[in-house]
């Protein structure tokens, strides 16, 4: 399990890739999706302090393990678990000069002890709900995580507000990130010719992050619509689901199998990691995996690109899915019969695509903000 082998003597590795003179600024995300967030913050400071050495860290293997060889860090780890004297050790070996975490990330052991020692901590696109255990009457301990943090990066207004209540001031509303990211990714995608070939000239529905529910419904979809080609970018890729996926739809061809012979298959199942984000170039509609399950994946990128978006019900945990719905550039769907009806509504109205591309594009702005308050660290 790559969770565990991956700490397997991990402070080994630490000591053996950082230099015990310098200074590091750190930066911690939970998994991949947490580095695409706070990856526009890390590149800028990069870019304006070339000088200035960066450590990362990872909670999760899908994270460290598609980004372990990231050019513009000078060591990427997983983050021990945390315990007093896990931080201890790690903190000593980073000797940061400032630290900054993404979103959700919030580490009692760590958090202490960079208070302790004075090293200033920030978390960048935090959001806040009032549903979360740090305002609950039984999260004192939480509430202590976030009396350690020295200023806190919001969303939005409400979390501005839920952090006041809790007598935390040290909070500016910067928005979200991510939508940096994607809007920087949209303008300059990598181009993927043996996608290009297969799409051709046709419309295309890219299908991004699925699970298991989500390709269910989409295979009522394929038969109906010859004209249209699909993409299915499934979120879990191993050899047992991707096999699975095959047997659901017999005609589907795998990416790392595609050849001249298969350009004109109607489906295409992408096996690998890190195609997606440029994937949605290609695209005439995207659906978005996730809806029936914890929640909805990201949607940014899509709608980055001007593309309606379609997911399933789980999606109130995502502002960004509730505006697109009050702006009609997406639509949620809970069954077959509701996922036809969208297809068909995008498949036919072209204007809905630029709503979601001005959509991405008024929001940016958040890595300026931030990274203009660190530069007093810095």
């Amino acid at each position: 399990m790559l969770f565990i082998k991956g700490r397997t003597n991990i402070f080994e590795k630490i000591q053996t890739s950082l230099d015990s003179k310098k200074k590091y600024i750190w930066f911690h995300f939970a998994s991949l999706g947490e580095f695409e967030q706070g990856r526009p913050v890390l590149e800028k400071i990069k870019q304006q302090y070339p000088t200035k050495s960066i450590v990362i860290t990872f909670f999760s293997p899908s994270g460290y393990e598609v980004r372990k060889n990231y050019p513009l860090a000078d060591a990427v780890f997983y983050l021990p678990l945390d315990t007093a004297k896990n931080a201890k050790k790690l903190i000593s070996a980073i000797n940061p000069e400032l630290v900054i975490f993404t979103k959700y990330e919030f580490w009692y052991h760590y958090f202490k002890r960079l208070n302790s020692l004075e090293i200033p901590l920030f978390i960048i696109s935090a959001i806040f709900r009032r549903d979360q255990v740090f305002f609950k009457w039984y999260g004192g301990l939480h509430r202590t995580i976030l009396s350690f943090v020295d200023f806190f990066f919001v969303q939005n207004e409400e979390s501005k507000n839920l952090l006041s209540s809790l007598g935390l001031q040290n909070a500016s509303v910067s928005g979200d990130t991510r939508f940096d990211r994607v809007a920087e990714n949209a303008l300059a995608p990598n181009k993927i010719d043996l996608i290009e070939k297969f799409c051709k000239s046709s419309p295309v529905m890219i299908a991004g992050s699925t699970w298991m529910e989500d390709e269910q419904l989409l295979k009522h979809l394929i038969l109906p619509n010859p004209g249209w080609k699909f993409i299915i970018a499934p979120h879990e890729i191993d050899d047992k689901h991707i096999a699975e996926v095959q047997q659901m739809i017999p005609l589907a061809t795998k990416y790392s199998t595609l050849g001249n012979q298969d350009q004109n298959s109607q489906v295409l199942i992408i096996d690998n990691i890190g195609l997606l984000s440029s994937i949605y170039q290609y695209g005439s509609i995207a659906y978005i995996g996730g809806g029936f399950g914890a929640g909805i994946h990201n949607t940014l990128e899509a709608a980055a690109f001007g593309l309606p978006v379609i997911f399933g019900p789980r999606y109130d945990k995502f502002q960004e899915a509730k505006d697109l719905i009050d702006l009609r550039a997406a639509i949620s769907i809970k069954d077959q019969h509701e996922l036809m009806e969208a297809f068909h509504r995008f498949s036919k109205d072209q204007t809905v695509g630029i709503i979601s591309k001005d959509y991405v594009s008024a929001k940016k702005g958040s890595t300026d903000q931030i990274v203009q308050y660190l530069s007093r660290y810095l």
